[in-house]
């Protein structure tokens, strides 16, 4: 009876659709790939394969080319031909796409493009380098892609930031699922609290943004995407490693994710537990690497009300103890220098998209929010015990509140030409209230923002793109600032106009040139940097910002060769580009030599005159085939201010001191680059060997006993590491990755660090950690 009701339904479907194209579609390696698209190319008809590859697509009539695409894999067509009333099979097998040469991006237009195809160039971080890296957080992975640098700034409490074409964090958007809720507060840690389990991809658009985004992208954006529901999965992972050999850091992760059987919903829940114990690398008694505890739980959520719409939510919770110093047994204000750090951090976003009938048409509505509540200690006895001392010490205990909440809306219109329109506004309100009573320490800060957009993508031709937008941001920022008797006061409302310009020619299917223009700025405002406070000569030092201080400026030039191509199995990837960004008013962090009433050393950040950064871009990958990967990536560059930099002004206490002055910025290496190769001989083993470089580059040091800022150039550094990884298949339902290695295994680890309770904190350069031994195990249905 079954049999014979499944005919009909066959020979019904024949008579009311025509003519049908099914098939499976498989990857080369025999494996069913579900939820991969499958269309008629040039026509709005399409389909999705199940959960076991097979797909069919209906009302298809004549000669036609059919489509299939598929994250992670190369796209793959075929031309048929389908007389009416008939019905005819169709299989595919599609290659992966090891070097990421076909994958969707997002951050480049804040719409849906292959990247390849994309009229600006966006490098990818994804989960395989994430893997083979062995990062633990989003910070330990950023290194991989040109242009980026992320260095560690204090060894009291591991304060990290990401370098972008040699521009320090504050010149950095960090976006969250494309949403800049990554605050001033979370800029501080928020790279090293991001859990590597939870992250689908990082996408990097160098060179100027706030055409798109608005304030803070005039070095570039960094997009992290999170996880979300494809497929039904679950997976719990375990990690030890021992730093230098001895110092345990563990971590726990699990991942979950559920797809109704009409796709139509799914959710996914991520966790991730860290414990890390502190690390002295020079026997002085005080941590490099801080004490840390990491507990972030989260979900991921869609819904599908209609064929045309979607409801995404995504929720985290990241809570955060860190400390660093000496005496991490005792209560911080007993110790010589403490940094301690409560963390309670919720971020939130809410999505609704919805498509037209003939899907030209796209509107998204959004809203966003992170807060942050934190207590923190910073402060000691400094290496003496007088009753001043105790006072002071005791005093040292600060609170912060952060919030940001965005809310936006967005139109997207494709024309049959191709040419696409996007459209939008968007508000921002963020507010942060960091105070330290025993310091009269205040950063008070309310900045509101609205922003209007607006992009046309010009395609005359199947050769030639061009991108022109801009952005009309008016930003208010009411800001209180004070520090040991001295306050600040901003009170700005300003407009901001952002233009853009891009343009990209194919000269041959496999080469393409790219080149633009984009204007950015930064408004008067305290930054992540700031927010941080260091240790020098036993006493904090706070940052506080300058009288009057102006808006900053910037003009992007950037220009690029792509030549990509796929060969049967041989894929290859080059790009080379240049860049050039000029300043205006750029912010600059002076170290001004006095010493406040409370016992604080003050910085304060001033407008320069001009600098220029500019430089060249690299990157060469090539896959062979599936069982071979190699990249390798780079950057060499110059920075120079207009006229010459004050970073430290003497206040004339001691005889013979004098201003120090600088022609170029500090901690920029000219050179710095990343490579990884893969070897996968068969789906069991792999192994990976990964690494950066740092070149030499000029590092300030403040000598404890005077105060005085000295500058020292020091030498480049290889870090290697070496990853082992085996795979069983116990069941389709069950499988296990064990893993095994060493990072930085020649140990070229910092060996000059400052010690003592009056050390200067902030000289830290070089490699994150020193050689570490590391031993993995996973299990679940991982794929």
């Amino acid at each position: 009876m079954k049999q014979l009701i499944y005919i009909l339904f066959l020979l019904t479907s024949s008579f009311i659709f025509g003519q049908t194209i099914s098939g499976k579609i498989t990857s080369n390696k025999g494996k069913a790939i579900p939820f991969a698209f499958v269309y008629v190319k040039g026509a709005n008809n399409g389909t999705s394969s199940d959960i076991n590859g097979f797909y069919q697509l209906e009302n298809v009539f004549g000669k036609v080319i059919i489509e299939v695409s598929y994250q992670g894999y190369r796209r793959a067509n075929s031309e048929i031909t389908v007389s009416r009333n008939e019905n005819k099979t169709l299989n595919f097998e599609l290659l992966e796409d090891q070097l990421g040469l076909e994958e969707v991006v997002v951050t480049a237009t804040r719409n849906r493009v292959e990247k390849r195809k994309a009229p600006v160039v966006v490098s990818t971080i994804k989960p395989r380098l994430l893997q083979a890296t062995q990062s633990l957080s989003m910070a330990d992975g950023l290194n991989f892609a040109p242009g980026i640098r992320v260095e560690t700034n204090c060894q009291n409490c591991g304060f990290t930031q990401v370098r972008l074409n040699g521009l320090s964090g504050g010149y950095t958007q960090v976006l969250l699922n494309s949403r800049p809720v990554f605050t001033s507060l979370i800029g501080v840690y928020g790279l090293d609290q991001i859990p590597t389990n939870i992250i689908e991809r990082i996408e990097v658009v160098r060179s100027g943004g706030s055409a798109l985004y608005g304030s803070s992208a005039i070095a570039g954006t960094v997009n992290l995407i999170t996880k979300d529901p494809i497929l039904n999965t679950w997976e719990i992972g375990t990690n030890l490693a021992l730093i230098d050999g001895k110092t345990p850091d563990r971590t726990l992760t699990f991942n979950n994710s559920l797809v109704a059987d009409d796709l139509n919903s799914g959710i996914s829940f991520f966790g991730n537990y860290r414990n890390r114990n502190a690390f002295d690398a020079n026997s002085d008694g005080f941590t490099e690497l801080v004490a840390l505890k990491n507990t972030t739980v989260g979900a991921n959520v869609f819904l599908k009300p209609s064929e045309k719409s979607k409801i995404t939510l995504n929720l985290a919770s990241i809570q955060e103890y860190r400390r660093g110093g000496n005496k991490l047994d005792l209560a911080p204000q007993f110790t010589d220098i403490t940094e301690e750090l409560n963390h309670d951090t919720f971020i939130g976003g809410l999505n609704y998209e919805v498509f037209s009938k003939d899907d030209s048409k796209k509107f998204d509505i959004y809203t966003s929010i992170s807060h942050t509540d934190r207590d923190s200690y910073y402060g000691g006895l400094g290496g003496g015990r007088t009753k001043q001392d105790s006072i002071t010490a005791n005093n040292a205990f600060g609170t912060t509140k952060d919030l940001a909440w965005i809310n936006g809306l967005q139109f997207t219109k494709s024309f049959k030409n191709k040419d696409v329109l996007t459209a939008g506004a968007e508000y921002n309100h963020t507010n942060t209230k960091d105070e330290i009573l025993g310091y009269n320490r205040l950063i008070d800060q309310t900045i509101n923002s609205f922003g209007l957009y607006a992009q046309y993508e010009w395609k005359p031709s199947e050769k030639f793109t061009a991108l022109l937008g801009s952005r009309f941001d008016n930003v208010a920022v009411n800001g209180n600032y004070a520090v040991g008797g001295i306050s600040r006061n901003v009170d700005v409302n300003q407009n901001a106009l952002s233009p853009r310009l891009t343009i990209s020619y194919q000269f041959t299917e496999a080469l393409k040139f790219r080149g633009g223009y984009a204007r950015g700025f930064r408004a008067s405002q305290a930054f992540n940097e700031d927010l941080h406070i260091s240790s020098v000569g036993g006493e904090p030092s706070f940052v506080i910002l300058s009288d009057n201080l102006k808006t900053e400026y910037s003009n992007a030039f950037t220009g690029s060769f792509n030549f990509s191509k796929n060969l049967n199995l041989l894929q290859l990837d080059f790009l080379v580009e240049g860049f050039y960004t000029n300043l205006e008013n750029p912010f600059t962090l002076v170290s001004t030599g006095a010493v406040l009433a409370n016992g604080s050393i003050l910085e304060e950040v001033r407008n320069g005159s001009g600098a220029k950064v500019y430089g060249t871009n690299f990157e060469f990958g090539v896959s062979p085939n599936s069982k071979w990967q190699f990249q390798l990536g780079g950057t060499l560059q110059q920075t120079s201010y207009d006229d010459s930099q004050i970073i430290f002004e003497t206040d004339g206490s001691i005889v013979g001191e004098t201003d120090i002055i600088v022609d170029e910025f500090v901690r920029t290496p000219n050179f710095y680059g990343y490579f990884n190769t893969a070897w996968m001989p068969n789906e069991k083993f792999n192994i990976d060997v990964t690494g950066t470089y740092t070149g030499s580059m000029i590092v300030p040091l403040v000598i404890s006993d005077s105060g005085f800022l000295q500058l020292n150039e020091v030498k480049s550094f290889l870090d290697l590491n070496l990853k082992l990884e085996s795979h069983l298949d116990f069941n389709e339902n069950f499988m296990t990755t064990f893993s095994i290695g060493f990072k930085n295994i020649f140990n070229n680890y910092q060996d000059d660090f400052a010690s003592g309770p009056t050390r200067d904190s902030d000289y830290v350069y070089g490699p994150g950690t020193p050689r570490t031994f590391f031993i993995g195990l996973k299990f679940g249905k991982l794929h």
